[in-house]
C-alpha cells in the first residue's frame, strides 16, 4: 500500500524524471574517446623554417613561441630555426619607441604603422606589456589597443610580457627580430614599457631609438633622464592637436634648447624635434621621410653597419651573460633556499652567502671539467 502511495506521488510529481533517447551506436565500436581527441602537436624545425621564410603567420607565431620557451628541450629546436633563417634576416629599419606612460605609445603606433603599411612596406610591432611584479602576469592588450592596425594583412603584432628584464624588453625580443626580418616585414617598431628603467637594453637593438614626449614638457624636461635624451636619434612631440599645439610648440622649443646643449655626436647627425598628432594624422609623413634621410645618411657614412656590428656583439654579451644566470640558478638549487634561510635569520649576511653559492657553483664547475677530461 505505501509503495502504490509513493508511486502516485511520483507520478504527480513536477519534478518526475521522464526516460530519454537511448544514445546511437558508435560507427567504429572500436573508437575510444581518447582515440578521439586530436593532439595538436608543434611543428618540427625544418615545417618553422620553412613557414617563417613564406611570411606564414601561424608558424611565424610558433617559432617565436618556440624561442620564447623555457623549456631546455625546445632550446635546441629554437636554435636550429634561428641559424637557418640568419641569413634572410637583417634587412629591416629598426626602430624602438619609448616614452613615459600617458604619451600614448600605442596610439602612436597604430597611427603611423598604418601610415607605414600604405606606404607600401610590411610591418611588425613587438609590444611589450608589463609584467606584474607580484602575479608576473601580463595583460598583453596591444592587439586590442591597435584595432586598426591587427586587420591589416601586411602587418604584424607581436605582445610579449617583459617579465623582469631590464629596460621593459622581452628577454628574446633580439630572436623574435631576426625572426620577423625573415619573414618579410622591413618596419620593425619596438614598444617598450617606459617606466623609467634603463633604455640601454632597447637601443642595443633598434637602428633608431624614438622618444615620445608631451606637449607642455617643461616640467616633464627637467626630470627627464639624461642619459635617455642623449641616446635618442630623435624625439617626437604626440598629441599635438587643438588646444595643444601651441603648448606643443613650447615643448618643442625647450626641447631643442636642451638638445644643444650635448655634445656633437660622432656620426654626425642632429636629433630633430617633430610634433604630430595620432588623431589628425600631422607629422606623420614628415616622420616617414625623417626616418629614410636617416637610413640613407647613415649608411652613406658607414655608421649604420657599423651600429649593427655593435649590437651583435652586445647581443652575444647578454646571451653569454643570460646562460651563465641560468646555469648558475638551476646548478645551486638545491642548497640556495637552504643558505636563504640563513640570510633571512641573521645567521650570515648577504655577501657571504653569495660567496657560498658562488663556490658551490665553482665546484660543480670543477666536477663537470674533472668528469669531461676522464671520459
Amino acid at each position: 500500500m505505501k509503495d502504490d502511495l509513493d508511486q502516485e506521488k511520483t507520478d504527480e510529481s513536477a519534478l518526475h524524471v521522464m526516460d530519454g533517447v537511448d544514445a546511437p551506436p558508435a560507427l567504429n565500436p572500436d573508437l575510444t574517446f581518447r582515440s578521439r581527441v586530436k593532439i595538436r602537436r608543434r611543428p618540427d624545425a625544418a615545417a618553422l623554417i620553412d613557414g617563417v621564410r613564406r611570411g606564414d603567420r601561424v608558424l611565424l607565431s610558433q617559432a617565436i613561441t618556440l624561442i620564447e620557451s623555457e623549456r631546455p628541450e625546445d632550446r635546441e629546436t629554437a636554435a636550429q630555426v634561428l641559424e637557418a633563417v640568419m641569413p634572410e634576416a637583417g634587412r629591416s629599419l629598426r626602430i624602438g619607441i619609448t616614452g613615459v606612460p600617458g604619451v600614448g605609445k600605442s596610439t602612436f603606433i597604430e597611427s603611423f604603422g598604418l601610415h607605414l603599411v600604405e606606404g607600401g612596406h610590411k610591418l611588425a610591432v613587438l609590444a611589450v606589456d608589463p609584467s606584474s611584479e607580484r602575479s608576473h602576469g601580463s595583460i598583453l592588450g596591444d592587439k586590442t589597443r591597435m584595432e586598426l592596425l591587427s586587420r591589416e594583412r601586411n602587418a604584424y603584432i607581436r605582445p610579449t610580457a617583459s617579465g623582469a628584464t631590464l629596460g621593459g624588453v622581452a628577454r628574446h625580443t633580439r630572436e623574435t627580430i631576426l625572426l620577423v626580418e625573415a619573414a618579410g616585414f622591413d618596419r620593425i617598431l619596438i614598444e617598450t614599457v617606459g617606466v623609467g628603467q634603463s633604455e640601454v637594453i632597447v637601443h642595443s637593438m633598434v637602428d633608431f631609438f624614438m622618444l615620445l614626449s608631451l606637449p607642455g614638457a617643461g616640467d616633464e624636461l627637467q626630470g627627464m633622464k639624461r642619459g635617455i635624451m642623449e641616446m635618442a636619434d630623435g624625439i617626437v612631440i604626440t598629441k599635438a592637436d587643438g588646444d595643444n599645439i601651441p603648448r606643443a610648440k613650447i615643448a618643442a622649443a625647450d626641447l631643442n634648447r636642451a638638445l644643444h646643449l650635448f655634445p656633437a655626436r660622432e656620426d654626425g647627425w642632429t636629433v630633430p624635434v617633430r610634433l604630430t598628432s595620432a588623431m589628425t594624422g600631422e607629422g606623420l609623413v614628415e616622420l616617414a621621410s625623417l626616418l629614410e634621410g636617416y637610413t640613407e645618411q647613415m649608411t652613406e657614412k658607414g655608421f649604420f653597419a657599423d651600429r649593427r656590428r655593435r649590437q651583435a656583439l652586445f647581443w652575444m654579451q647578454q646571451a653569454i651573460d643570460e646562460h651563465l644566470k641560468q646555469d648558475f640558478e638551476r646548478t645551486v638549487a638545491a642548497r640556495r633556499e637552504e643558505i636563504a634561510g640563513h640570510v633571512e635569520s641573521g645567521a650570515i649576511n648577504p655577501f657571504e652567502a653569495a660567496e657560498r653559492l658562488i663556490e658551490l657553483y665553482h665546484e660543480e664547475l670543477r666536477s663537470r671539467i674533472s668528469n669531461s677530461d676522464n671520459a
